[in-house]
């Protein structure tokens, strides 16, 4: 950095542009080298995926006390032998299909003058039926032509050929061996690749893990990279068992239907499902189209149509969740933005290997710190915690947003649950960015308006009278999906709801409860929090503000208070609390005290907060708000068990109760 001041505050502004530039020029030179290199890397990327396959296979091997090599080599000589028997049945499988095409031309012929006949009135379906007719003569052979003046006779149109000039032989080689040659090499390397990376396992395992900074911390990336190896084996090879599950059961299902060359489809069918999205629809347009030229009726074609849309949605809405989840862990826009990329740099094959490779980039992004970023661009996990999402919503004047996410969330959780983990997070958020002033006055009063809107919609939302424990239905998105993992299940307080006559006698008035909220502009939103939760659970509760008690504005009904709650979001110095607790108590006599902070603290000192503030309780949750309210306002216990202590209420509170 420059010693001149100004130098070096021009180079601090200009520093994003620089890493902005530097990232874009680093991302274009990876672009450039993979596809420079294709060559090379196709193969290698292949064997290293086709390992993870295999390591399974190669370990059951060695646990059998079979030596390294032998198992390396049996599972390898085993799979490239699979694999080159499947490759000669497509080969023998097109073949047989290119002679029996021209069969089906007269059948395609007359369905084609059927639906042009059907679609004489209709301008776009009877272009497209001329276009197919075009198409269809195209490909056939030329007819022959009739000579004018004398019927009968036939000749064909003069062809002309230009022969080129006799080529060598290494340019016969060239043209003959290249399409041969080319496959063969890069299924040698592929196979060499795949042996050496079985064999190195561990070597190549160990210099991972010190590219990956393990010498910093060995047992975290150790533990990290096995934890990645292992969940992409199994991924790896539970879609390896299901795409050739599925490529079974449509071979079958057209063997039945009366397609030709059903294996042949099969196959397609299995290896096209790679493809994310569009592969089964793909495998699905060549059999509709033999269908509709072999069978004469449209039979056959509605029962191939009827196979793919039966079986394409039990395999991906059903089976797969089963065996690795709800998805690949990729959002769709990652999923479609990888399948263009690694098309556009690969061809073909880089369209079947993009889910496998991003799925490997999102596996090193969760699990290795310094590529953090490839889990945010490219996973389907949310980019921030429900509480952050909560309050950006809150920000951006989108209440509506969060208000149907919280719609999703109660479906699995309570009401209180989804106000303390995410809401009244929110609003701590919210509240350390008032603190460092990065908030002004008419944006905190959009946000508390916001938050309102949230609380008093989603407040309409019933509560059971059970513990709420969560249902089996999945969650609608990731965002809910997140948010529920993240809190986790509800407490027994949650499902617990008090009639009237479960309350003591001083609990029974028509509003027992008052929640006061402090000066904050976010304490507010707190206090509706609470009193909400209470009112929804047996206990009814009127609030007020402080500013609005030193007006001199006053509870309805204040012989009836039973409990008073006061809210603090905002740090507070214990002495005004202590100073405030002792005025409610003299202004109603009896009534007992909760002081709620909802900021955190540390769990140790909440005696110490306790002694210091002499409020009867002193928590830190809605959730143990409710807890300690509905413990204290029910019934006095039957005489066999032994009674609540009387020694935190004071003498008056004691008398009453008596």
């Amino acid at each position: 950095m420059s010693e001149d001041p100004v130098t070096a505050q021009r180079l601090k502004q200009g520093l994003p542009v620089i890493v902005a530039l530097a990232s874009t020029l680093l991302v274009v030179s990876i672009m450039a080298a993979l596809y420079l290199g294709r060559e090379i890397l196709v193969p290698v990327t292949l064997a290293i995926l086709l390992s993870f396959v295999l390591v399974p296979a190669v370990r059951i091997l060695r646990r059998i006390r079979v030596p390294r090599a032998a198992a390396v080599l049996l599972v390898v000589v085993i799979v490239f032998g699979g694999l080159f028997g499947i490759g000669s049945l497509i080969a023998s499988e097109a073949s047989q299909l290119a002679a029996d095409l021209p069969r089906y031309t007269q059948v395609m012929s007359t369905k084609i003058k059927d639906l042009r006949g059907a679609t004489a009135g209709t301008g776009t379906l009877s272009r497209m039926v001329d276009m197919v007719q075009d198409l269809s003569a195209t490909l056939q052979p030329p007819a022959a032509i009739e000579v004018k003046g004398q019927p009968g006779t036939r000749t064909h149109p003069l062809t002309v050929e230009i022969s080129p000039a006799r080529a060598s032989v290494v340019e016969t080689f060239q043209t003959f061996a290249g399409p041969i040659l080319h496959p063969l090499a890069t299924t040698g390397l592929i196979l060499i690749f795949t042996i050496f990376i079985l064999l190195q396992r561990e070597d190549l395992r160990n210099r991972a893990i010190r590219l990956a900074g393990g010498s910093g911390d060995l047992r975290r990336v150790t533990a990290a990279i096995d934890d990645a190896t292992s969940r992409l084996s199994r991924f790896f090879l539970a879609q390896l068992a299901l795409n050739i599950a599925f490529g079974v059961v449509i071979g079958v299902g057209l063997w039945l239907i009366g397609v030709p060359s059903p294996t042949l489809f099969g196959v397609l069918a299995a290896i096209l499902r790679f493809v994310p999205y569009i592969g089964a629809a793909i495998s699905a347009l060549l059999p509709l189209i033999l269908a509709a030229a072999v069978d004469p009726g449209w039979t056959m074609v509605i029962a191939t149509a009827a196979l793919f849309l039966v079986v394409e949605p039990i395999c991906g809405h059903v089976i797969e969740p089963l065996l690795y989840g709800h998805s690949t862990g990729l959002s769709p826009i990652a999923v479609i933005l990888a399948a263009t990329i690694w098309t556009f740099l690969w061809g073909p094959i880089g369209l079947v290997l993009a889910t496998p490779l991003t799925v490997c980039l999102v596996v090193l992004g969760r699990h290795v710190e310094r590529l953090w970023y490839l889990d945010v661009l490219l996973g389907d996990r949310p980019a921030l915690a429900p509480p952050e999402i909560f309050y950006q919503r809150m920000l951006a004047g989108d209440p509506a947003e969060a208000i149907d996410q919280g719609w999703q969330f109660l479906k699995e959780r309570a009401l209180v649950t989804y106000y303390d983990e995410v809401a009244l997070a929110g609003l701590l958020l919210a509240q350390e960015d008032l603190s460092r002033g990065t908030l002004d006055r008419a944006r905190q009063d959009e946000v508390g308006a916001a938050i309102r809107t949230v609380v008093a919609r989603l407040g309409t939302a019933p509560v059971a009278r059970r513990t709420w424990r969560g249902s089996t239905r999945s969650s609608p998105d990731t965002e809910t999906a997140a948010a529920l993992a993240a809190v986790g299940p509800d407490r027994q307080v949650a499902g617990i709801v008090l009639a009237r006559e479960e309350l003591a006698p001083a609990w029974r008035s028509e509003t027992p409860v008052l929640c006061v909220s402090s000066r904050g502009p976010f304490d507010e939103a707190a206090t509706l929090m609470l009193s909400q939760i209470l009112a929804r659970h047996g206990l009814a509760s009127q609030t007020l503000s402080m500013a609005a008690i030193r007006a001199g504005e006053r509870p309805e009904n204040p012989e009836g208070l039973a409990l008073i709650c006061f809210s603090y979001l905002e740090p507070v110095s214990l002495s005004q609390i202590r100073f405030t607790v002792r005025q409610a108590r003299a202004a109603v006599p009896g009534v007992r005290i909760l002081v709620g902070f909802w900021r955190e603290r540390d769990p140790a000192t909440l005696d110490r907060l306790r002694r210091a503030t002499s409020a009867d309780f002193l928590v830190t949750s809605l959730n143990e708000a409710l807890s300690a309210v509905l413990t204290a306002c029910r019934n006095p216990a039957p005489p066999r068990v032994a009674p609540a202590p009387m020694k935190a209420l004071p003498n008056e509170a004691r008398t009453a109760a008596a």
